[in-house]
């Protein structure tokens, strides 16, 4: 049996990954804002300290794997807190706790939104570690109905950098740590029924996310892949951005990777 800690496991793509293990005979310590074992506001430095605090409490001192879902999608400076700098203080953070695993593993959830266009001075500002300034930068953005939206795909570059930047590091590779990330496409969840309400919304959806293979998928999808890389099978994926989109990377990049 092995234990894992998940970030926003109270819905969508955290709940549905934690019954996936919970089903496979794991044992998992799940995180959110409320509902769950840890009440946790990863806005805020105090909540990202509970969320080590209790975890370290919950676990006795010993994770086998992270999952770091917790994520926002509103054109609010409150994702920047959460989506950048929560999951970075949970990846971060929650890693000692890794140590005594004989197959630590580490997974955070980026998004397709990674290839849209974003804010370079809002990146900059989250690779920087500069957390006032990347606030306030998104207060800037939020204000405006048509810069808004650059904070959520802005916070999905650069924490898709900072995995790309840091999987190799001593600290995680040279430790043993395989850190990966996924890239959902549309996915079934609470955080966007809204969007997918009517057909007019639905249209707008398939023409910014086009998704030829089969179409938007339910949570369970995504929780099989983080399975996957949080798993003792996954020993040598490092540093990889992996799209479960249906097919919108290669859409919208075509064969860019080379």
């Amino acid at each position: 049996m092995r234990t894992y800690l998940i970030t926003g496991a109270a819905s969508g793509i955290g709940a549905a990954t934690a019954e996936l293990l919970i089903e496979r005979g794991d044992r998992v310590i799940g995180a959110d804002l409320r509902g769950t074992d840890i009440d946790s506001d990863l806005t805020t430095p105090e909540g990202r300290e509970h969320l080590v605090a209790e975890a370290t409490r919950l676990s006795g001192g010993a994770l086998d794997g992270i999952i770091a879902v917790a994520g926002l999608a509103t054109p609010t400076p409150a994702t920047v807190g959460v989506n950048y700098f929560g999951m970075i203080a949970s990846l971060e953070g929650l890693r000692p706790l890794l140590a005594g695993s004989d197959a630590p593993r580490a997974v955070g959830v980026g998004s397709m939104a990674s290839l849209m266009p974003g804010d370079d001075r809002l990146v900059e500002l989250l690779l920087a570690d500069d957390e006032p300034g990347a606030l306030a930068r998104a207060a800037e953005l939020a204000a405006s109905p048509e810069q808004g939206p650059l904070i959520y795909s802005s916070t999905k570059i650069a924490f898709a950098r900072w995995v790309r930047r840091h999987a190799a590091d001593a600290e995680w590779a040279g430790a043993g740590i395989p850190l990966n990330a996924v890239a959902p496409g549309i996915i079934l969840t609470p955080m966007v029924a809204p969007l997918m309400e009517t057909e007019e919304g639905r249209a707008q959806m398939a023409q910014a996310v086009p998704m030829p293979l089969n179409g938007p998928a339910e949570a369970v999808v995504v929780a099989r892949l983080l399975a996957w890389l949080a798993g003792p099978e996954n020993t040598h994926l490092c540093g990889q951005v992996v799209f479960v989109d249906g097919g919108s990377d290669v859409v919208i990049r075509g064969d860019a990777t080379w």
